[in-house]
């Protein structure tokens, strides 16, 4: 499929994901404007926002992770910004199942 980065923000929620790494994660279509699937283990609770852009990282639930390739906006309670892809995000604008690889960049 392809490689895309990210750049993580600093939160609790983005340093606990940092040390769950290498992982993949089993991603499906949700809404035709993300990807979702769920961590191995919750992540913390931060403070959650309701709009995001195309290449938001996020949470919608503790373990539930969110990559969203269109920009928009979530009812309440919002999600949790865990950080945003900087290169392009349509390799994620496809119908169906994918797997994602979240890895340390050095790796």
């Amino acid at each position: 499929m392809g490689d895309v980065s990210a750049e993580l923000v600093d939160n609790a929620a983005a340093r606990s994901l940092i040390k769950m790494l290498p992982i993949t994660i089993e991603m499906s279509d949700h809404l035709r404007q993300e990807k979702t699937g769920n961590l191995p283990t919750p992540l913390p609770e931060v403070p959650r926002q309701r709009d995001f852009v195309a290449g938001t990282l996020g949470l919608w639930g503790p373990d539930h992770f969110v990559i969203y390739y269109r920009e928009g906006r979530v009812p309440q309670p919002g999600i949790v910004i865990l950080g945003k892809v900087t290169g392009e995000v349509s390799i994620f604008d496809r119908p169906g199942r994918i797997a994602v690889r979240i890895e340390h960049a050095s790796e």
